[in-house]
Parts: C-alpha cells; structure tokens; sequence
C-alpha cells in the first residue's frame, strides 16, 4: 500500500517514503495549556490521529513514532495565571492554570478517540536543550544578542520564507511579529527574552529569562525524533510564522537541508458559517460539544470533510452524522471486526480522503459486511460498540441497508455458505431486525419477510 501526501513544502501529492520503515517519525504541534481548547483545535488532534493510526496499519504499530508537544510556557499563561489566581505566587499560579488545562485537554482528546502519542514532551522539560541550541545559532552567525534579547537572523538563511512561499524582501511584520528599532530585519523573531523578577524565567548565558514560542517546538522535535524526521503537522494558521521559524532555526543550527521532509496542514474550521469568535458568541470548546454530543459523533462530524478542506461545524452536520453512525452501529453490533477494508484503507491512504474512504463504508454496510465495516470503523478510531449515541429508541432503519444485507444472505444460503449467512442474520438480529424464510406459493422461490423488533 503506497501512502500519499499533501506535501506543504513542495505544494505537490508525493509518495510518502519514511527515512527509515522501521521508526517512522511524526509530529505535531499540541495546545498551548492557558485554556480549554476550542472545537479548532480538536481538528489536528484527529486528523493526525487517524494517520497515526493509518501509519502503525502499514508500518507496524511498534515502528512508529508520534510525538505531541505541550506548550507550558507562553506570556499568555502568565497573564491567565495574573487574572485567575490573584494574590498566589506566579510560578504556583501558572502551576494551577498549566495543570488544569492539560488535563482537561487529554480528557477532551480521548473522549474524541484519539490515541496517546508516543511521547508528549512539555516546552518546561527543554529549558536546557533552548539555550544550547540558542548557542549553536550565535556562533555560527544566525542569531544575535539584542535590546536584552537574542533574536534570529532572517537574512542570514538564504532561502527562509520556502515553506509559506513568502520572500524575505515581501514579508511584512504583522500582528504576531513584533517590530523593534533592535532587529537587524523586521523579520527576526525572538528566541530568548528576558524575565522579570515576577516573571517566570530560567538562568541562561544571556541573563535570567525565558523561550521564544518557536525554539520550544524546534528543539522538542530534535530531542525525541532527531535531527531530520519524516511528517510535520499542525492548522493552516501555524505555516507563517510558527513553522516558516522552525525550519529556520532547525536547519541553521543542525546544518541540514530540511527539517522534516513532509509538511501536513489540516484547513480552518468555522460554526454555523462563521468565523469561531467569543465577540460572536459563537466560541465552542471541545468541552462544549462534548457536553451536547457523543465524542464519535464529534469526531465522524470532523472526518467527512477532506483534512485540508475547511470546514462548517453546524449542529445539523452533527445530527446527520449521528444518524449515520447510528446505522452502522446497528450493523456491527455482535460481530467480530474483520481486517479493515482494502478499499477503505485505499481510500486514506490516498492523502487522507475520508471522504471517499467513509463513502466505501456506506457500501460495505449497504452489502452486509458488517465484520469489514467494523474493522474499517476501528481503524478510523471509531469504536461504535462503546459509543452511546443517545436516544437508540428513535433509530429510523435503513430499509436499502436491511434489503442488501438480506439479499447477500439468500446468495449466501444458494452457494450453500451457512456460515456466511448465519453472520448477516445475526446482524440483522443485532439491527432489530427479525427474519423469516419463506416460499413463495406463486414460484416456490425462498424469500425472506422481515420486521423491526424493539
């Protein structure tokens, strides 16, 4: 099975070749833990989660390697820590606020299905690693000590602004890119600042202080996957400035040509047709949705629509998925998941189309292979026989998917294959739905009547 990618550095499809098969590398920027994550944020998480899944599907589960990081260190956790928790010590009170998201996150992401990745290094673990390779940048003429802080050097890499496609000389400084009489180039951004005595902060050659945000992913990512890796991943929004400055400080510090040699981005997500803002009154945590809807729901909901895509995040969307997977649910239940379909893993493979991937899963339950669609369903992190769809009482039955099933029964019991048809009867036992054979007094043919029992 060839894999094929979306490469955001090369703005073309290729085929995924690892650098090495037996440890393929992954990685993805993970929350910055100052609040609950909204309904956004929960997009990567899935998404890289099901080609995490696809990855141990092709590769082998013990030969791959997903790394996630946790951002606990951000001036916006120190002001979120300064408004909640007035009067308590700054480090305790970024303790709490840390602590309590993280867990809240980890709690949001598995009630979505999502596996643990390999390994989920906090930015607070790395304080040494920063300023080393902070070092590595000084000396060889990447970085410079400047108006107390030490700044990366845009000019001094040739081809920096490749992966957003921007040139230097275009680049203007906008709202995440701060503008000082300091910088050599508009362009530099920060990779130490220093602390105040209130602020959090950490001892370094350059005085006490603490991170700039894109050191912490660049030397995470080295620390667990080396130098080079195989997958890179994150929002459309993380391209510039997030990860243009990974690859600048990556690279320039290691003396490599890429730092990982795929770039993945899933698109932007909206509600109900409009951009998620609080002034909209429309900003949705994941707990949010978690309060309202089934976590498989939420995340079937988040899969139809192609990772790059954007996507509108209505609760009619969410209706018309849960009714789906009410279905399917029906379908698999009491059956032994099979291996997952060719078709369907065909499907993902090909740069993650879920949409063509979970078209294959209408027809597998349209042809009564409840065992493969059950096997597909696991593969896509959707485990439908722990899932509790709610009010099951109301479930319509899909009579296409009862009269397919019994028609590749009646084939089954012609060809003699008892077995064969004594699954699909008990899966359509486990629909509610009770059979009986019958002849036909006008031809004697066999014909099976059925019924919905509740």
């Amino acid at each position: 099975m060839t894999l094929r990618i979306h490469n955001t550095l090369t703005r073309t499809r290729e085929d995924f070749v690892p650098l090495d098969a037996a440890n393929v590398r992954m990685y993805v920027c993970g929350p910055t833990v100052y609040d609950f994550a909204h309904i956004g944020n929960a997009r990567p998480a899935i998404v890289f989660d099901v080609l995490f899944r696809l990855l141990r599907h092709i590769y082998g589960e013990a030969h791959v390697t997903y790394v996630r990081n946790i951002t606990d260190v951000d001036d916006k956790i120190n002001a979120r820590a300064l408004r909640d928790h007035p009067g308590v010590p700054l480090n305790d009170a970024i303790r709490r606020v840390t602590e309590t998201t993280y867990r809240q996150y980890q709690k949001d992401v598995t009630a979505l299905g999502c596996l643990p990745p390999t390994a989920q290094p906090r930015a607070t673990e790395h304080i040494a690693g920063m300023t080393e390779m902070i070092s590595t940048l000084i000396k060889r003429g990447h970085a410079y000590e400047a108006g107390g802080e030490v700044l990366f050097d845009v000019g001094s890499m040739p081809d920096y602004g490749r992966l957003s496609q921007r040139r230097l000389e275009e680049q203007q400084a906008g709202a995440r890119i701060a503008v000082d009489a300091h910088k050599r180039n508009p362009g530099d951004f920060v990779l130490w600042k220093q602390s105040t005595a209130e602020e959090p902060g950490w001892d370094s050659p350059w005085g006490r202080g603490r991170p700039g945000w894109h050191i912490e992913c660049s030397v995470m990512s080295k620390a667990h996957l080396g130098e080079v890796f195989d997958i890179h991943g994150g929002g459309l929004d993380l391209i510039f400035p997030h990860h243009e400055n990974e690859i600048a400080q990556s690279r320039c510090a290691h003396g490599t040509k890429v730092m990982a040699n795929y770039w993945m981005h899933n698109g932007f997500l909206q509600v109900e047709g409009q951009k998620m803002s609080k002034s909209l009154g429309n900003f949705t945590t994941i707990a949010d949705v978690l309060a309202e809807w089934p976590g498989e729901v939420a995340r079937f909901n988040m899969l139809r629509t192609h990772y790059r895509q954007p996507i509108d995040w209505t609760a009619a969307s969410l209706e018309d998925s849960r009714k789906t997977l009410r279905t399917w649910k029906q379908a698999v239940a009491g059956i032994a998941a099979a291996p997952p379909d060719a078709e369907f893993v065909a499907a993902l493979s090909d740069d993650l189309n879920t949409h063509a991937a979970f078209t294959r899963l209408h027809a597998l339950a349209k042809a009564g292979d409840a065992a493969a669609l059950k096997g597909s369903l696991l593969l896509a992190g959707l485990d439908l026989d722990v899932a509790d769809l709610g009010d099951a009482e109301a479930v319509a039955v899909d009579e296409a998917v009862v009269t397919n099933m019994i028609a590749a029964r009646l084939e089954a019991r012609r060809a003699r294959n008892f077995a064969e048809s004594d699954r699909i009867r008990d899966g359509l036992l486990a629909m509610g739905i009770q059979i009986k054979d019958v002849k036909d007094p006008a031809t004697g043919e066999l014909k099976t009547e059925w019924e919905v029992r509740r």
